[in-house]
């Protein structure tokens, strides 16, 4: 033990034991007048992992404006509480000692032990995009989130994004090196941003061609992701929950977990870094909603869903792709179509016809309207219309002569006037006329969050309907 003393719990005196692992206490019983100990009294000893503590402040009784001093009550002990369904909360247990000598040496050993946690971040830059889903993003920081950073003693520095690219020109502006860790709070959109802004300034960092990158080097910093947008697959896939105050834990407590992405290049150019993309019915949905941001977010979501899916027409393009080396072990009956193929490394497959979508995706992409995942590894697909394929490199080829008649360009659903073709990364919108040249890249960013099977392993999935 590195300390032992007396404090009130719950209106009990208790007998408090401290070591570097945990904090343990029990009632200390009163005796009988002849002696012996009472024992009809239940003895309950409580134990809480300090790995579960994230703060401590000395308790204090003080007036209405009084802001400093006040009388010393005790200790008070912040926890993470670990609740069903993935949820995350935080809870507090009072040590009420009036001593002010045994009361700060309690702080100053509880405090040593929770900066011995080296994965905790001190300090943080935060975007916030207040044009998040409903516009929430704002008050889910400020009311949710703030509090528990303030509580925990960490440092930010926030940054309210004004327009499209705004944290991704203040990320390639940033002295990164005086921070722990990123975050933002919104959607899926904000969250690519972030993180490809991240990877990008350590492609300029290292000193490489930004333009081509065939080895990327590693994001310096973890990203944290508090939901606040419509979707929220990246949140869904490292906390299997939507709740702002799971993922701000999950920052505080220093979970982080490697995370594979993706690059998506012309050519000529690097488009971005992300982590699933979409060619062909989904990339189409989301162009036709963003010709129409004049309409209330759920309205311009649900009428380019319809229209979409109203004038659907099948895309013409080569797929190309170079297979994730798998070795016989590793192959399942039950994954009748997930297709492995077992060949020469650098041996690439084509396909060349008619696709409604074609789906990249670099994590199990989780979320409320598919909780089981959209990736094969999460067994979620038993169609015969989809064939889904691991590969390491995809590269999309559309043809330019499009099936698409002039009733869809009507709706906005063709290629652009330049013959670009929509692309939704991550829930961006990309228009690119020429092939894109998918590649992935293993653990290239550490995210903050739980350690799920489902991030694990470096493959990328190929989904083709």
């Amino acid at each position: 033990p590195l300390l032992r003393g007396i404090f009130e719990i719950g209106r009990r005196s208790c007998d408090v034991v401290l070591s570097g692992r945990r904090l343990r206490w029990s009632p200390i019983l009163p005796e009988s007048p002849a002696g012996d100990s009472v024992t009809d009294l239940q003895v309950k000893e409580e134990i809480i992992e300090m790995k579960d503590v994230f703060s401590v402040k000395l308790k204090r009784r003080r007036f209405a404006g009084q802001k400093k001093g006040g009388t010393l009550l005790g200790i008070t002990i912040f926890k993470c509480l670990y609740k069903e369904e993935n949820k995350l909360t935080d809870c507090a247990i009072h040590l009420h000692n009036f001593s002010e000598d045994h009361c700060h040496a309690w702080f100053k050993c509880l405090k040593e032990i929770l900066n011995g946690f080296k994965n905790r971040p001190k300090s943080l830059k935060v975007f916030v995009n207040p044009s998040s889903h409903k516009r929430e993003a704002t008050h889910v920081y400020y009311e949710q989130v703030a509090p528990l950073f303030k509580l925990a003693d960490i440092k930010t520095d926030v940054t309210v994004t004004e327009y499209e690219g705004h944290a991704l020109s203040v990320l390639k502006e940033c002295e990164l090196q005086t921070f722990d860790g990123v975050v933002c709070v919104g959607g899926d959109g904000s969250v690519s941003e972030v993180a490809h802004g991240l990877l990008l300034k350590a492609q300029i960092d290292a000193g490489k061609d930004t333009n081509y990158i065939l080895r990327p080097a590693r994001a310096p910093l973890p990203l944290g992701v508090i939901p606040a947008g419509t979707t929220n697959i990246l949140a869904h896939t490292l906390y299997g929950i939507k709740h702002p105050v799971t993922a701000t834990l999950h920052i505080i407590m220093g979970h982080v977990q490697p995370v594979d992405v993706c690059t998506f290049s012309t050519p000529s150019k690097l488009l971005r870094f992300g982590f699933s993309a979409m060619f062909g019915f989904g990339a189409r949905t989301l162009a036709l909603a963003e010709k129409h941001r004049w309409m209330p977010s759920n309205q311009r979501k649900d009428f380019a869903f319809i229209t979409t899916l109203a004038n659907l027409r099948p895309e013409e393009c080569e797929l190309s792709f170079l297979p994730l080396q798998i070795s016989q072990e590793g192959s399942h009956e039950s994954d009748r179509i997930t297709l492995l193929y077992l060949g020469s490394k650098d041996q690439w497959h084509k396909i060349q016809g008619h696709f409604l979508n074609v789906s990249i995706m670099a994590i199990p992409c989780l979320c409320s309207m598919a909780p089981r995942g959209l990736a094969p590894n999460t067994r979620s697909f038993n169609f015969p219309f989809v064939e889904t394929y691991t590969v390491e490199e995809v590269k999309v080829q559309p043809r330019f002569k499009s099936v698409f008649d002039t009733k869809d360009d009507t709706y906005g659903n063709g290629t652009s006037a330049g013959g670009a073709y929509p692309w939704n990364i991550d829930g961006d919108l990309v228009e690119e006329a020429s092939a894109v040249h998918i590649r992935l890249h293993p653990q290239l960013i550490d995210l903050y969050g739980v350690n799920t099977d489902e991030l694990e392993g470096s493959k990328a999935t190929c989904n083709c309907i």
